[in-house]
């Protein structure tokens, strides 16, 4: 079987729901100009890429009709290059990434992207027009259930406290402030923002800038601030709104490529896809998938924990995450991932809690994060996973390229 190589992983900002830069911005818009990116950045031209394949929760709307072909066509590629989109709600990014390269290893594609894009703010958590099937609501609710929700039943089953929940997310908030500082988020693309402004006459027009940094970073958070909020999900829980993934909007691409395109176009690879896998959990919570996902990853590959230099873990909710890494071994050591230690191998320039969690869009955004990392610190193993809503988790192995 062949190899398929990551050539070039970027994304947008990400930014707040409702209040932030690409809150009136279309995600087509979004999508349009990281895809054009990652072409350009390799200097290849459209016609090489033969298929486009866009991760999306929420695929409807502004971000329907098969957005995969839709931008393909929005964003200049030719009639000949082919577009798809496909949903595993939180991992969808990944999943798009994970077929391309699939595709490309058995022969079927040589060079193709992979992507990720989701408007929280233009389509709402569960879609415009949610309809559960009524005779499974009654029977098995959980599948349908409030991922907050089981972001509680994962702190009260596995005694994740508040306070190891607020610190975790204050160590997330430093880490992405540290990176913001330095600049060190190379993989992000300077993305045009739209908002509509209303002049003195009364007359409304469209106003556009270059938004070049994720909008949700709160540089200014102290434990003792995240302490005084409320629960958000149940009145005596401890998952708040200050430990849990703030919803956002953005997009990512990651081009792709088997070993003969690599050549062909004189590109270097910056690592491979080794493995990918989905592992099944209890739907009521769901939060739990990659302590059984990465593992499973692992396994496939002949690898342990202790051979991967960097981690991506997605903070969907701060309790989730922790108990994670928990199972692997991973927690009750602070300086893997604490704001304060060089050591630190997990989320290293901050996780969901302070960049955002544009659910189809994340699989791609840290799989662009890692790539990034990795390149920068000589890892030689990266692995990326997220919990995914309906009970699963997903993870995905990276060898970077020498």
């Amino acid at each position: 079987m062949r190899e398929a190589y990551i050539v070039t992983s970027l994304r947008t900002p990400g930014c707040r729901r409702g209040k932030g830069a690409f809150a009136q911005t279309r995600p087509e818009d979004l999508l349009k100009t990281v895809m054009s990116a990652v072409v350009e950045q390799t200097g290849l031209e459209k016609q090489a890429v033969e298929d486009v394949m866009i991760g999306c929760a929420f695929p409807e709307a502004e971000q329907g009709l098969n957005i995969g072909r839709i931008i393909a066509q929005m964003a200049g590629f030719p009639d000949t290059t082919t577009g798809a989109t496909v949903n595993r709600f939180c991992s969808s990014g990944l999943e798009a990434i994970a077929l391309q390269a699939m595709r490309i290893k058995s022969g079927m594609c040589d060079v193709a992207i992979g992507g990720g894009i989701e408007s929280m703010t233009i389509v709402p958590m569960g879609g415009n027009l949610p309809r559960p099937h009524p005779e499974m609501a009654k029977e098995n609710p959980d599948v349908y259930m409030s991922m907050g929700a089981t972001a509680e039943n994962v702190a009260n089953r596995y005694n994740v406290t508040r306070e190891m929940q607020d610190e975790f997310a204050y160590h997330s908030q430093m880490k992405a402030a540290n990176a913001k500082e330095k600049g060190l988020y190379k993989e992000l693309v300077p993305t045009p923002a739209t908002k509509w402004v209303e002049d003195a006459d009364g007359n409304w027009a469209p106003k556009t800038w270059s938004q070049d940094f994720d909008d949700g970073i709160r540089e200014n958070t102290t434990i003792e601030g995240l302490g005084k909020l409320r629960p958000a999900f149940s009145a005596n829980g401890s998952v708040t709104a200050g430990n849990s993934s703030q919803t956002t909007d953005g997009a990512a691409a990651t081009l792709i490529m088997s070993e003969e395109a690599v050549k062909k176009y004189n590109v270097k690879p910056v690592a491979r896809l080794v493995g990918y896998t989905v592992a099944g959990v209890r739907a009521d919570e769901m939060g739990v998938g990659p302590a059984y996902a990465i593992p499973k990853v692992l396994k496939m590959a002949g690898k342990n924990v202790e051979d991967i230099g960097l981690f991506e873990v997605n903070e969907a909710f701060a309790s989730q995450a922790i108990y994670s890494l928990q199972q692997l071994g991973m927690y009750d050591d602070k300086s893997l991932w604490a704001s304060d230690s060089d050591k630190r191998i997990v989320n290293v320039n901050g996780g969901a809690i302070a960049l955002g969690h544009p659910l189809g869009c994340t699989g791609a955004k840290l799989c662009s994060q890692l790539m990034n990392e990795m390149q920068a610190r000589g890892a030689k193993y990266g692995v990326e996973s997220m919990c995914i809503g309906g009970g699963m988790g997903a993870a995905g192995l990276f060898e970077l390229m020498d």
